[in-house]
């Protein structure tokens, strides 16, 4: 599932011909136009141009969901990313009725993402690591297509640097990462980013990259309707989720305290058969949970979730990933596996047929081989018209 730095550039490279080729296929089989020309990337250092106002966001809901898009990673028996198929290789359907695929892609589209990243004085052990990733995220997560943010978060929520397209500025924002208080408010973070992805272009992929615990202390923000607005604003979550066993046993303690058990103010799952709180039975405790069941019902009911797994459902519930961390050097391995998938998925997007209905709608994706795994984003929430 990792991807070494090394076969990050091949993999770009492979993407960018599957491309070319694909888009030659499409425009002889189907009659349309060609594609546009790709994205030229602005000079470093200029930022790119401001999206519309807030206010002007505040539209009916159901011109939110006008066209769906659904990225789309497909992995053969060993793991490998498949990226020879073509359109019409691939099936989506929304609450079960097949819908017309508008747009189709593999690799090269560009990427606005925000990079949200834990400063809490809990992980300070684990914060050494995280400043060195900076040049392994503008290096492999950006590439050369994409704009960034950079959201930091403790017992409050701080946009450290706007979105750029220069590469040594959110380096640089990474490298000096400064430890805050105790506290993490990682759904306000979460919604602070997806507000900031609400603004940039429809034509870009929107993507959130969370660095940290994979709970909250203190949110305003509920984790159901960050995940409405998310799948609404077509947002994937991607997640490297910090251990909290790790940093603890890593942490410098008062020999005269007692250690803090869990989260402030929240009460931790028990560990399985009564077994030390170490990373290997954190990681068993939600080892039988169904994320997605869960995420869904997060969506429907707005609530927040009860359980330490707040990322691995913010991934599920968008089609992104989520990877656990133990050590310092697997943060680079996640990165590097996270921007592998980025610039090789495919993108494909549609217009929901015959109106959108309030409620859930599920999404399917299909392809058209066999023995391959598909990961899509599993659907999207319609509430009813603001009165």
């Amino acid at each position: 599932m990792n991807f070494p730095r090394h076969t990050f550039r091949g993999l770009v490279a492979a993407a960018a011909v599957a491309m070319a080729t694909l888009l030659i296929s499409a425009g002889t089989a189907s009659g349309q136009e060609g594609a546009p020309a790709g994205p030229i990337r602005p000079m470093p250092g200029v930022r790119p141009q401001t999206g519309p106002a807030a206010e002007q966001l505040k539209h009916a809901i159901r011109a939110r969901v006008d066209e769906v898009v659904a990225p789309v990673s497909v992995r053969d028996a060993t793991g490998e990313l498949v990226m020879d198929l073509a359109k019409e290789n691939f099936h989506i359907f929304d609450n079960g009725v097949e819908q017309k695929i508008d747009t189709f892609g593999v690799g090269g589209e560009p990427l606005s993402i925000v990079l949200a990243v834990e400063t809490s004085s809990h992980i300070a052990p684990m914060f050494p690591s995280i400043r060195q990733t900076g040049i392994i995220f503008t290096d492999t997560v950006m590439g050369q297509t994409s704009e960034a943010a950079v959201v930091t978060f403790d017992d409050s929520v701080r946009v450290a640097q706007k979105f750029t397209t220069d590469p040594d500025a959110v380096e640089r924002d990474v490298n000096t990462l400064e430890t805050g208080t105790e506290g993490s408010h990682l759904y306000d973070a979460m919604d602070e980013g997806i507000g900031l992805l609400e603004e940039r272009p429809q034509a870009r992929r929107r993507i959130l990259l969370v660095v940290g615990e994979a709970h909250d202390t203190g949110s305003e923000s509920k984790l159901g309707e960050v995940l409405r607005r998310a799948q609404l604003a077509n947002v994937t979550i991607y997640a490297i989720a910090l251990s909290t066993a790790m940093a603890d046993l890593r942490a410098k303690r008062d020999p005269y305290e007692d250690p803090q058990i869990g989260p402030p103010g929240t009460y931790p799952a028990p560990t399985p058969n009564g077994q030390p709180q170490t990373p290997q039975a954190e990681e068993q405790v939600g080892g039988n949970i169904n994320y997605l069941a869960l995420a869904i019902w997060l969506i429907k009911t707005g609530r927040n979730a009860v359980l330490p797994s707040s990322l691995a459902i913010a991934s599920k519930a968008t089609g992104g990933l989520d990877l656990s961390v133990k050590r310092d050097k697997t943060i680079e391995k996640a990165l590097d596996s996270i921007g592998g998938e980025l610039h090789a998925e495919y993108t494909v997007s549609y217009r929901p047929g015959g109106g959108v209905t309030d409620g859930y709608h599920e999404i399917k994706v299909t392809v058209d081989r066999k023995a391959v795994t598909v990961r899509t984003r599993p659907g999207y929430y319609v509430g009813p018209p603001e009165s």
